[in-house]
């Protein structure tokens, strides 16, 4: 296979998919060129050096704005019209009794339009998006105008809650293979597909690199904190988190309790604490860097996060790396990782009682005990996500395709 590989994303740079930008490197490192195409993101205001100069090398499909769409479609239709009609057939296909109407996938097809060229002049053998949603649409869109092969990696938990209305089934049947996080995240996928496309669906962990593990090692602190790393939204069960803390301090345990994250549910989360009066023992950063999440981990003595729907959360492997226990739900891939009563501990999710119940049961643990569950997730974490390792899963899936 060429050695250049073109990925896409409706969103890069961005906070909170840092695992994307350590994927692409590390793919690099291994011999590859790759070429950053994403929808959105050129203005962003973004706090991590890393990701500022991965914006410098990505091309956005949408900065350009409607009129740019336009002209590419203008192109396409003229110089390609067959592979058009062919291209446009399918989004009518993809539109038919989908999540959104027929107007979105024509849109998309003018976003695949937009990127072919961009593709075909970069020399890509490949094309790789991230999540099942619309960034699959738009490269299966522009296979179909003569693009190259593609594949995508699915997260979760969104393509899961929906996968008939975004056809998830068609995007794999016609990618080259399919990415799983997790074995769960592989078990969903083949839900949706024949036994005949089972093969195409591989597991590539999300990982982090050499710098996250080779870190002096940083004992438990001895303040009672625990940390929260996440968007401030539904999913993600801070609402909840805070319900638990409110009985906590009832119960007049002593805990500090950081939120390190912003998003759309921040002034909910805010009256919740206001209400329960806790401001003492709550706190909310906003965003925050790479660097300021790893500070904030090893500021505290665990991370929590009561998850109503993940897929694997990379900020659990990044807490186990700095040795540290978690404290999380039963839910999707998560408890392939984490094990209770040797790093971490699991409860059910949506249940308050069970959260303050392992939080009170954390916070009454001596130093010895985390700093032991904290090397044990450190040594299954380094075992599962090295990013090297993870990415030379996904290069041997990489010349398999284009053989």
């Amino acid at each position: 296979m060429s050695n250049r590989i073109t990925y896409f994303t409706n969103q890069y740079p961005k906070v909170s998919h840092s695992f994307i930008r350590r994927e692409i490197l590390a793919l690099e490192k291994q011999g590859l060129e790759i070429q950053r195409i994403a929808l959105r993101g050129w203005n962003d205001e973004l706090v991590d050096k890393e990701d500022i100069g991965e914006r410098e090398q990505t091309q956005y499909v949408l900065q350009s704005g409607i009129a740019g769409l336009l002209l590419a479609l203008t192109r396409i239709i003229l110089t390609r019209p067959i592979r058009f009609m062919s291209a446009f057939v399918l989004a009518l296909k993809m539109s038919y009794k989908a999540e959104r109407p027929l107007p979105y996938h024509l849109i998309y097809l003018a976003e695949a339009c937009k990127m072919l060229p961009l593709v075909k002049s970069f020399g890509a053998s490949h094309v790789h998006a991230h999540f099942g949603t619309n960034p699959a649409e738009v490269i299966m869109l522009m296979r179909a105008l003569g693009g190259p092969p593609f594949s995508f990696t699915v997260h979760g938990p969104e393509e899961f809650d929906q996968p008939k209305f975004i056809k998830l089934g068609e995007k794999i049947g016609m990618a080259a293979f399919v990415v799983a996080i997790s074995s769960y995240g592989r078990s969903q996928l083949y839900r949706w597909v024949g036994h005949n496309h089972w093969p195409k669906i591989n597991i590539v962990h999300c990982g982090l690199e050499d710098s996250f593990y080779d870190v002096p090692v940083n004992p438990v602190p001895p303040i009672p904190r625990l940390v929260c790393v996440g968007r401030l939204c539904e999913q993600k069960g801070q609402l909840l988190l805070v319900e638990a803390a409110h009985k906590l301090a009832s119960n007049n345990i002593d805990f500090e309790l950081v939120l390190a994250g912003d998003g759309e549910m921040r002034s909910e989360v805010e009256k919740l604490i206001d209400k329960y009066d806790l401001a003492d023992h709550v706190r909310i950063t906003g965003w925050i860097s790479s660097d300021q999440v790893r500070e904030e981990i090893l500021a505290a003595r665990g991370l929590v996060l009561p998850s109503f729907a993940e897929g694997l959360p990379v900020v659990i492997m990044e807490a186990m790396a700095l040795r540290r226990p978690v404290l999380t739900t039963y839910v999707a891939g998560i408890p392939e990782l984490v094990r209770p009563g040797e790093n971490g501990w699991l409860f059910p999710a949506g249940s308050v009682d069970a959260l303050e119940s392992a939080m009170a049961d954390f916070l009454s643990q001596p130093d010895e005990v985390l700093q032991t569950m904290g090397e044990a997730a450190y040594q299954r974490v380094i075992k599962r996500h090295n990013i090297d390792q993870e990415a030379t899963k996904l290069v041997a899936l990489l010349k398999k395709s284009c053989t």
